[in-house]
């Protein structure tokens, strides 16, 4: 599938039993590093700094408690992140860099489904565990890969709860648009809701795939406009959602009762980009800064949210709250299996439950965590959740048509 990572990973692996036993020589001062190749430039950057902030203010609240307990020795975490640039190779050529150059002790994930797909490859030959909260892809996890790990719920349960939803507000077995990118997580969010809408009764009118990245949607919303259809079901990235949105308002696009996004939603940025356009959209998110959710370093959702607003200057969402927990299950881990050794800590990180301010975090037998997802509007420039198994908040139903609207 990625014949260029794999000739390099070929090669590099010839040398990964002799890293395996380097990590004790190059660790200094007491130093447990975990390391990154994150989007910090390029398309995804604008994502990619949830993770880059999170990773170091997960690592700086557990150094100020005091460090990492292991073995009777405590430990120092830290953080070696580089700039994959938005760059599905290079992000393999970089963790490659970070374990074999930099002898980093353990990894942290990258962004996005298809860069956590071919990057965990590299954690796999290496037999270095790798804990993400980019990628929710179920290829990345129906491999039979023992070393990666994700904090992110199954792609292809996504719109699960907003079917549910669209059930309860009367729109089973009507007509339905399901848009998507060609990318691995999208293609497991498509293949997820298709059977999904099957079980509820609902006719898929419009099933269109496109290019990741495109800018260009008039065509696919020409026929959607032509098909008629009672709700949209769209996911990609959110770039692309932007556009969207734009171009469905621009085409007078009006589904006549939904339409939903597997992300974009839930950010600031998304809403502030919109403007009053954001209004009435439908989201999701395996996350909200919920004073109930606690844990031992940051207190509760809310007082983290405060917080990392005043320390970066923009919100968090549930990127910054999922790469929270990646670093807190090595935490846990390494003072569960009480070593340092890879594969210690691989079994430790199979077998956590703990709290933090994401969420409880218990992963299943194939790596991933479990969570469910929150439907959510804007709703006069705010977001409002509204749907989880049950009515949480009051839905702006149907959608009123872009030229109907106040």
């Amino acid at each position: 599938m990625f014949p260029l990572n794999r000739k390099y990973l070929t090669t590099a692996a010839m040398a990964a039993g002799a890293i395996l036993h380097a990590f004790a020589g190059a660790r200094a001062n007491d130093v447990v590093t975990l390391g990154a190749s994150v989007q910090l430039t390029g398309s995804s950057a604008n994502t990619g700094r949830y993770y880059k902030d999170a990773y170091q203010f997960a690592i700086d609240k557990i150094d100020a408690a005091g460090g990492v307990k292991v073995g009777g020795k405590t430990y120092k975490l830290a953080l070696k992140i580089l700039d994959n640039q938005s760059n599905v190779n290079l992000s393999v050529r970089q963790y490659v860099q970070l374990v074999s150059a930099d002898k980093v002790d353990f990894l942290l994930g990258p962004f996005a489904s298809n860069f956590a797909l071919s990057d965990s490859s590299v954690s796999e030959k290496y037999r270095v565990p790798m804990v993400q909260g980019g990628g929710a892809s179920s290829e990345i996890f129906t491999r039979g890969y023992n070393y990666v790990f994700g904090t992110l719920p199954a792609a292809d349960d996504y719109f699960a709860s907003t079917i549910d939803m669209l059930a309860k507000l009367g729109i089973k077995g009507k007509k339905v648009a399901l848009v998507v990118a060609d990318d691995s997580f999208d293609a497991s969010v498509a293949k997820g809701t298709r059977q999904h809408l099957l079980d509820a009764g609902t006719t898929i009118a419009v099933d269109r795939t496109y290019r990741s990245g495109a800018a260009d949607f008039s065509t696919i919303l020409t026929e959607v406009k032509a098909a008629d259809v009672d709700a949209i079901l769209w996911s990609g990235h959110e770039t692309e959602a932007l556009n969207f949105i734009r171009q469905m308002q621009s085409l007078n696009v009006n589904p006549k009762s939904f339409y939903g996004f597997t992300v974009g939603v839930p950010t600031e940025d998304f809403r502030r980009a919109l403007g009053k356009s954001a209004d009435y959209a439908f989201g999701m998110t395996p996350w909200l800064p919920d004073a109930k959710l606690k844990d031992r370093w940051f207190g509760d959702a809310a007082a983290f949210a405060k917080d990392y607003q005043a320390k970066f200057g923009y919100a968090p969402d549930y990127h910054a709250a999922s790469a929270i927990a990646d670093v807190e299950t090595f935490a846990i881990a390494l003072e569960r299996a009480g070593s340092l050794d890879p594969k210690a800590v691989r079994d430790a990180i199979a077998g956590v439950s703990f709290d933090s301010v994401y969420a409880t975090v218990k992963y299943g037998t194939n790596g991933q965590i479990a969570l469910p997802q929150v439907v959510v509007q804007v709703q006069g420039g705010k977001l409002v959740p509204v749907f989880t198994d049950h009515f949480v908040g009051k839905a702006l139903f149907p959608i009123p048509a872009w030229d109907k609207r106040p």
